[in-house]
């Protein structure tokens, strides 16, 4: 096979130094957090639905239920499920789930936080309950309007391992 043709994923060159999930290789690897000091490890995530004035106003009235509580609890479960969901998540004992699903302005801010104490970290259990607590909203309002959108899916905080604190907005981040 001509290297220009061969897939990103297993050419020989695309393994990266600090892209800890490929094999020298180039082929995807599960990294091994076996070494690894197991401490307290926390992380927050957000993201964003924009909703129309109309789909706001509708909320309290939603035939299927509370679409902020049922995004919560899924944003809860989703948290726990991440390592069936992201290939080479490791299966964690979460110690704390909390998402939140608060009407603003132009539609619903969710945050979701993890705690873990172990050798890895959180930021995908954090990031995988904000995404699916907001498609969760999604899913109860998308027979009033169509059009709405998810953003801004981002970590916003991390503590502990060996990579540190991390803080959005923060120059030392």
């Amino acid at each position: 096979m001509p290297e220009d043709s061969m897939s990103p994923l297993v050419h020989p060159n695309f393994a990266r130094p600090g892209l800890s999930h490929f094999a020298e290789s180039g082929q995807a690897a599960m990294v091994d957090v076996s070494p690894k000091a197991s401490t307290r490890r926390t992380a927050t995530a957000s993201a964003f639905v924009e909703l129309s004035p109309a789909v706001l106003a509708a909320l309290p009235q939603n035939p299927k239920g509370n679409p902020l509580e049922v995004a919560r609890i899924a944003g809860i479960q989703a948290a726990k499920r991440t390592s069936e969901l992201i290939p080479m998540c490791h299966p964690l004992a979460l110690t704390h789930v909390d998402v939140q699903a608060d009407i603003v302005d132009t539609g619903v801010r969710i945050t979701a936080s993890a705690v873990t104490t172990g050798p890895t970290g959180v930021e995908m259990e954090a990031l995988t309950a904000a995404s699916v607590a907001a498609l969760t909203v999604y899913d109860m309002t998308k027979a009033l309007d169509k059009s709405i959108v998810i953003r801004n899916v981002q970590l916003e905080s991390k503590s502990g391992g060996k990579s540190g604190d991390y803080q959005r907005g923060n120059a030392k981040s």
